[in-house]
């Protein structure tokens, strides 16, 4: 009897051990993430920085890393290799998991590590074409010397980490989803820049606006979605000579249109990526120097989007923020010259309908012929399940990326429809930031630029020899007006594009009048520009109250360009609440909803973190949208008119045909609108907040929150006190917002500061995962330390690694 006790004690204990050591499901292996030799207590970090001599393969010379207060590196390398080896290393120690992670994302690699609910993700991300893009960017950057040698010694620089790295180091992320780090390579990196290019430029209306052609009509397109803003306040000032003789424009043919499909999908994207960015001539500043600001508006994570960094070899000296998992920095400064970008909305994804021969779809007719598609078998590898395979058809205008069979989640793809992106073309963005950090005058910086071709993105520029521009760049395809703006017949050649805008005839200004320049993702151009970039961009909300203030301001300091950043004025209740307030039917409210009528009243429209009227207007002018657009383009695969066309209809009283709500018996008008809305938004405030109006504060009902990756609630941060909003020149919403902010100013030596909402570390564990927090939520920001030799004395500097070969 003691021996089968034994014989159980043991059976038992090796079942434990064996449980414990595996994942189930979303539960990690317990043993592994409580070892005290390996789990995540060995990830808790020490707030100080300790020195380090290190010696590194692969190295040419000595690397001496110095590292700053804030745990921002500033490598000085001996040459480029060593420097972008370094930076590779650099990014792995304190963000290996982030950057492996988005590689996994950007590739449709998901299901990998976390199973079966990752698969219809991934199947859409490869059908997106997104490695047959990074592999294409790939083929360009190692066919280019200068990228080539960034690419391939950051690769060698973040292998050298992972190589070295014991299990129990592991970033905390690998122990809870129980899986390894593997080995980097060059296409990891331009799988994250292509990663950069899906966010910013994978995103169509075609699908929509072909839907609402097909029900409402043509009238209803040129009223409600316009080809030309109501409110046009461009980026290149109106009136600017281009100087250029234009190409000729390819016409239109005769029914390019097709008829679409109506099947349904729920996945929207979201539609608070924007930026800001500026820069003032120093006749309108303090210090007679140019001043440069940027912020760009992308998701609000942590790990943070960003990692600060300098970088100095013999012929560069940048300071900026980086993106881990590549090489260079992406917005920043050097010696000479500061830039930062903004988004541009280019058209440059377009869905072309294909005609099969049967249902094999082993041929297509286009241009009069049949064609042969080109077919990929594709393995999606499923964590505890077995793989799945899956086959991609592709056209000479793209992939087939949704089928009957496998409908994708992005509601703005079309089903049986190829996809022309220029995201799939090789292009060189990472040539464009090795040279933009060279840069030394205006004219180098054109050249750089030259290479930046796909997101296009709207650069800001300014020198230590006072001069100012912004371009309007990208690799822009040759189309007749509204191209694209519809599903387009893809038998016909004629509706593809048909070449490209030269560079130079790209908008953009040098050094204008007003002395100032800026963009916030509105119009380019005014309508004296000869092409077609795409028929809809960003309200003009923010942009305009930008160039109000720069108009205005005089004797600019860095303070006064920090406040500007943090702008919460709200010009669409600046506009349009006067009008509401005149339809409201006052004498019927009982006294609470008075003294909240009172308090809109005498509301100076700035949505500071405290603001009860922001609260209410927010959801109001929502209420009064929906109430609006919902019944006629609430469902069936459309979307409502975009917010200057709400804004015109209800100011203007104008478009009463949408303003009755179909589905009712009676005939609606504005003043019903306005205050039927003002009772649903009082209802619902109400059972959401409770009925103490004072109480209905914008930063906890907006609920800014800063989420890790994973959405682990204790890695994150939720009611993050802030003010701002959406179409506010400060655009902190819900999960998005300022993810970096900078001001550069362009001394003789360059001033720079900045901040984002977290910190360099990846790990939870550390002080420096989030320590920049409670200053980004302030407004506040850090001055950005320069150094110009690594024995250079400054108080800011707490440690030093030195890398021996």
């Amino acid at each position: 009897m003691r021996v089968l006790r034994s014989i159980l004690l043991f059976v038992i204990t090796l079942l434990l051990i064996f449980l414990l050591n595996r994942k189930t499901g979303d539960i990690p292996p317990l043993g592994k993430l409580l070892s005290p030799f390996s789990g995540f207590w060995q990830n808790n970090e020490d707030h100080n920085i300790d020195s380090e001599q290190l010696n590194i393969p692969g190295l040419k010379a000595k690397v001496i890393v110095r590292l700053d207060d804030n745990l921002v590196p500033h490598i000085f390398a001996n040459n480029n290799h060593d420097l972008y080896f370094i930076q590779g290393y650099i990014h792995a120690k304190y963000r290996l998991w982030q950057m492996e992670f988005q590689t996994y994302a950007a590739a449709g690699r998901i299901s990998e590590i976390i199973g079966e609910k990752a698969v219809d993700y991934d199947r859409q991300q490869r059908r997106f074409g997104m490695v047959y893009g990074a592999e294409n960017t790939l083929k360009a950057m190692l066919a280019d010397s200068l990228s080539a040698e960034a690419v391939n010694a950051y690769t060698e620089g973040v292998n050298v980490w992972i190589e070295a790295l014991a299990e129990k180091d592991f970033p905390i992320e690998y122990k809870l989803l129980d899986y390894k780090p593997e080995p980097w390579t060059p296409l990891k990196c331009a799988l994250l820049l292509k990663y950069m290019t899906y966010d910013l430029a994978g995103f169509s209306n075609d699908f929509f606006l072909t839907n609402i052609l097909k029900t409402y009509g043509q009238p209803a397109i040129d009223s409600l979605f316009p080809s030309t803003p109501l409110n046009n306040n461009p980026i290149i000032p109106s009136g600017t000579s281009w100087g250029f003789l234009p190409l000729p424009l390819p016409v239109a043919p005769k029914n390019s249109i097709v008829n679409v499909p109506d099947i349904p999908y729920n996945h929207p994207p979201n539609p608070d990526n924007g930026s800001n960015n500026w820069a003032v001539s120093g006749r309108k500043t303090a210090s007679g120097s140019a001043i440069l600001c940027g912020d760009p508006h992308l998701g609000l994570n942590l790990p943070s989007l960003w990692f600060q960094i300098q970088l100095v070899s013999p012929d560069c000296n940048v300071t900026g923020v980086s993106l881990p998992g590549t090489p260079s920095v992406i917005i920043g400064f050097n010696e000479h010259i500061a830039w930062s970008e903004t988004n541009v909305d280019a058209d440059v994804l377009d869905w072309y309908s294909i005609k099969f021969k049967d249902s094999s779809r082993n041929e297509y007719y286009h241009d009069n012929q049949w064609k042969t598609t080109i077919k990929k078998i594709d393995t999606i590898k499923i964590r505890g399940g077995s793989a799945e395979i899956d086959t991609i058809i592709f056209t000479e205008q793209g992939p087939i990326v949704g089928t009957m069979d496998r409908k994708p989640l992005r509601e703005f793809i079309p089903t049986g429809y190829a996809m022309k992106w220029l995201g799939h073309e090789p292009t060189q963005e990472l040539r464009a930031f090795l040279e933009l950090n060279r840069a030394k005058n205006y004219s180098e910086f054109v050249n750089a630029l030259k290479y930046f071709q796909c997101p296009a993105q709207n650069f800001v520029y300014a020198d230590v020899d006072n001069n100012i521009a912004i371009w309007v760049n990208g690799k822009f395809p040759l189309k007749w007006k509204n191209q694209g703006k519809f599903l387009l017949d893809g038998t016909d050649p004629a509706n593809e594009w048909q070449g490209w805008i030269p560079h130079n005839q790209n908008p953009h200004v040098i050094n204008p009048a007003r002395g100032f320049v800026s963009s916030a993702n509105q119009s380019p151009a005014d309508s004296t520009y000869p092409y077609y970039l795409n028929w809809e961009f960003e309200t003009f909300t923010r942009g305009y109250r930008i160039n109000e203030r720069l108009e205005e301001m005089n004797s600019i300091n860095r303070d006064s360009m920090r406040l500007l950043q943090g702008d919460v004025k709200n010009i669409i209740a600046e506009n349009v609440l006067p009008v509401l307030m005149e339809n409201l039917n006052i004498s019927t409210r009982p006294s609470e909803e008075q003294q909240i009528i009172e308090a809109l009243r005498s509301w100076n429209f700035l949505a500071v973190s405290e603001s009860i009227e922001q609260t209410f207007f927010d959801l109001w002018w929502r209420e009064i949208q929906a109430l609006i657009w919902d019944d006629e383009f609430g469902s069936k695969n459309m979307r409502y008119p975009d917010t200057e066309v709400s804004m015109n209809t209800v100011m203007k009283n104008v478009n009463r045909k949408w303003i009755d709500n179909t589905t009712t018996d009676e005939i609606e008008s504005l003043q019903d609108i306005i205050n039927q809305s003002f009772y649903l938004t009082m209802d619902s405030l109400n059972k959401s907040y409770g009925s103490d109006w004072k109480q209905w504060k914008w930063y906890q009902t907006k609920a800014t929150r800063i989420n890790h990756l994973l959405r682990i609630p204790t890695f994150s941060h939720s009611d993050v006190k802030t003010g701002g909003g959406r179409l506010m020149v400060n655009a902190t919403a819900s999960d998005h917002g300022p993810s970096w902010r900078m001001i550069v100013e362009l001394n003789d030596e360059p001033l720079g500061y900045g901040i984002y909402p977290g910190g360099q570390s990846g790990n939870p564990g550390s002080y420096y995962y989030d320590n920049m927090l409670d200053s980004w939520a302030m407004g506040l920001q850090k001055e950005l330390v320069v150094l110009h030799s690594p024995s250079e004395p400054n108080n800011h500097i707490v440690a030093s690694i030195t890398f021996n070969q």
